[in-house]
């Protein structure tokens, strides 16, 4: 594997390994957890750990709020820097458009939460305690 092209020089990498080595999860253990638990999608389906990643397979990886519609474009089972991690997976650009509107739609939604302006005083706190006991 040299700086510019990050495929390696053996085909076979497992599927927690290459989601670790793009950088979506901090340890190979996580990756294994999320993959198990269903969180990531291989095709849209279920997969183990232990899949083999192919070129241009669509993995669905969850990235905080959104989830995140990936084509794995490169293999690596090496962990390196982020540009080149971002070399080995192209976002979709339905998952691009749909991360947009989540986040347009939560930052509408932060304006709109009721907030109080203070915290209840003593008295406050005993009646609201009272109308929760009724």
């Amino acid at each position: 594997m040299n700086k510019n092209n990050p495929e390696p020089s053996n085909n076979a990498v497992r599927l927690d390994k290459w989601l670790w080595a793009a950088r979506f999860f901090k340890t190979r253990a996580i990756a294994r957890e999320m993959i198990q638990g269903g969180k990531v999608q291989y095709n849209g389906q279920r997969s183990k750990p232990s899949k083999q990643v192919d070129l241009g397979a669509i993995v669905t990886v969850p990235q905080g709020f959104d989830v995140k519609h990936v084509v794995v474009e490169a293999l690596s089972d090496q962990r390196r820097n982020a540009t080149i991690a971002q070399m080995l997976y192209e976002e979709t650009p339905e998952s691009l458009e749909q991360r947009e509107k989540n986040k347009e739609a939560r930052r509408l939604a932060a304006f709109h939460s009721p907030k109080p302006d203070n915290r209840p005083d003593k008295k406050q706190r005993r009646s609201i305690i009272r109308f929760k006991q009724q």
